[in-house]
This record gives structure tokens, sequence and C-alpha cells, in this order.
């Protein structure tokens, strides 16, 4: 078996796997190829590729050798193009948000593995990308508004006056949520907190935030760890909880989303316009949409004298460790699917490997992504 490390495009500045993880792949008797660069943005030299046993090869080479790529992102379609059939692609594919891209896959018969696709269950918690990274992007989001904020996080009593403390509402207690609680907690900050989920009220209240109820949220026990579409009724009482909190806000976090949707809205521009000016809000579902009406993805935007950071990628701002954390994740899971001598043996009978193989044998195979495909 040779396993293919791809290097990221369009400002990607993490690599799928590091070489802590090349050793240990080694010992199944899997050869790592690494394409030119592919670690330079997250800090890890091609010689620290060689050095722990891989080979460093052209982008060309490895699409035509491989018998598995490793990824990040889904590749560019002209990369996709060059992968043999019959190959194995594997990383964060995101197949909920590209249905049109599945089918291609399929057509062409490349088996394809969705990290973001597996199952968040006990058992899954080592191989969970969306939770390593999301825990990255929580804390980046908390320091990116405090930098980005005109006035002081913690309460100072100085010789020349008393500061308050900032006020942060975090809308979403998932991963990212949790991580920006505890940051925001730490920086001095007084924390507020809605989410559609009352169980996570307990961990909310630990990290000494305050969390604020409303009643009536659809059950989200059933949906795998992830989260679910509320009814007209509760998102009507949702947003007038909100608009009361988020008027006496300095920051809001935003991290709600809902896999293979657009991100829910929960800041309209009637509540921005009730915000303080110098208030900032990072929204971290930005790439689908955003949590408010004037989000756009990538961008900065002043909407009167609110400021709105729109980055749903955080975690590349910190490759290094985001990397390291991904790999360990796509190992974990390589180890469920490849056997100790290094040859592909899938068992579908698991649950976390049907949960995230997309593609096999030339058909779409994953269940959340066939209920979601427009019928023939």
């Amino acid at each position: 078996m040779i396993v293919g490390i791809l290097k990221e495009k369009n400002r990607e500045t993490r690599v799928s796997l590091v070489p802590e993880i090349v050793k240990q792949l080694q010992q199944m008797s899997v050869t790592v190829w690494v394409e030119q660069g592919a670690g330079d943005h997250a800090f890890y030299e091609d010689s620290l590729y060689t050095a722990a046993g891989a080979e460093v090869a052209p982008l060309s080479q490895l699409l035509e050798q491989a018998d598995m790529i490793c990824c990040v992102n889904t590749p560019d379609a002209e990369t996709l193009a060059a992968i043999k059939p019959g190959r194995v692609l594997a990383g964060t594919l995101q197949p909920l948000y590209n249905l049109s891209a599945v089918e291609q896959w399929a057509a062409r018969n490349i088996t394809t593995f969705s990290l973001d696709t597996i199952p968040r269950t006990t058992r899954a918690q080592s191989m969970d990308v969306l939770s390593s990274q999301a825990n990255i992007a929580g804390y980046k989001a908390v320091l990116l508004a405090a930098y980005s904020y005109s006035r002081y996080f913690p309460m100072f009593m100085t010789a020349a006056g008393s500061i308050a403390p900032a006020k942060v509402l975090v809308l979403g207690a998932g991963v990212a949520g949790l991580q920006a609680i505890a940051t925001a907690r730490r920086l001095g900050a007084v924390v507020e907190v809605f989410d559609t989920r009352p169980a996570v009220k307990e961990e909310v209240m630990s990290l000494g935030a305050k969390f604020v109820e409303v009643e009536g949220a659809a059950d989200a026990s059933a949906a795998g760890g992830y989260a679910v579409e509320q009814s007209a009724d509760y998102q009507q009482k949702q947003q007038q909880r909100i608009a009361e909190s988020i008027a006496k806000a300095d920051i809001v976090i935003t991290t709600a989303q809902i896999p293979g949707k657009k991100a829910p809205l929960l800041v309209t521009n009637a509540m921005l316009d009730n915000m303080r000016a110098g208030a900032v809000i990072v929204d971290l579902a930005a790439a689908t949409g955003g949590n408010t009406e004037v989000t756009k993805n990538n961008e900065t935007v002043h909407y009167k004298g609110v400021t709105i950071i729109g980055n749903s990628n955080l975690a590349a701002t910190m490759p290094a460790d985001a990397s390291k954390l991904y790999a360990k994740n796509l190992f974990n899971f390589l180890k469920l699917i490849l056997t100790k001598e290094g040859a592909l043996a899938l068992n579908f009978e698991d649950d976390i490997v049907a949960g995230a193989c997309i593609t096999y044998n030339g058909e779409i195979v994953n269940q959340r992504v066939k209920s979601l495909m427009q019928p023939a």
C-alpha cells in the first residue's frame, strides 16, 4: 500500500499527515509519499518527512501510483481528474455540501472516505476531525475578537478609574462554543450562552458561563451528535431571547451549523442595529452562509459600528497543531480500514467505516448523502 499526502491549495495551511504519523504507518507496512512542500505552511519541512521514512514525490507520480491519497480539503477538479479509478481518497470532503461532486466520484469509481461524516460517538472520538479542529477554531475566535475589540476583556480597577468586563455571547455550545466559553472566561469576560440542546447546560455552567434556555427545542438525540433544524415557533422564541442578550453584548461568537444545510440565521439586522458601537462578532459558520444577515465568508464587514468577521477556517491559523491533531484523527481512522500488513480491508458492518465511506465500487453508499440526493 502506497499512501500519498497532497499539498493543499486555496490558502489552506494544514497538511493531512505529519512526520510522526509516517513512522507509525511504516510499522503497518505502508509506504508514504509526500508531495513536495506539502507541510511547509504547517512547519513540517520535506526533510522531516524523509527523516521519518517518507519519499518526497512530484504530484504527477503521486496521483499516478499511490493507492490511497490523503488530504485535508477536497482536491481541485484537475487533481481529482488525475486520480485513477479504483484508488482511495480520504479527507474532509464535505459531501453533504457537494452532492454533484459525489456523483462524479462514484462515476469515476473512486473510493472516498470523508471524516466529517463519521458518527459522533464515544468510540469515534479519536477520529473526530470536526471536534479537534473546532476546538482550535473556538479558541482562536475569542483571541481574534479580543484583538479586534476596542476595549479590555477583564475588569480592571485602576487609579484612573474602573473598567467593566466585556460581555461575551456565545451562540452554540458545541466543541467550538465550549472552547470559546473557556477562553473568554480565562480572559476575564462575563459569558452568556445559547444552545438548542438543554443537555449542554451543565457543561456551560461548569465553565463559569450563564446558560440562557429557550423551551421547545427539537430532540437532537437521534442525529448522531449533530445539530438539527428547529421549528419556526422555536426559532421565533430563540430570536427574541437572543435579541435581549445581544443588545448587551460586546462580543458575539456564532458557531451554529446544520450538516448539509445553510447555517441558521440567528442574528438579524434589527439585532445588529441595537448593538453598541465597537462590538465584534466572529461568525464561524461563514462558509455555509453565516449566522448573521451580513456575514461574508473570509471577509470582515463593518455594519453601523459593529465588526462582523466571517471565518470558518480558523483552525488553519494554527497549522502546526491543527495538522498534528488532524493527522492523528486520520491515522486512527486508517487503522480501521487497513490491516497490519497495510492492505485495504473494509468492514461495512462497522458504523464508523459505513458512516465515513461516501462512494465505493462506482456507487454512492453513504446513507446520509443518499438521503439528500434528488430522486432521478
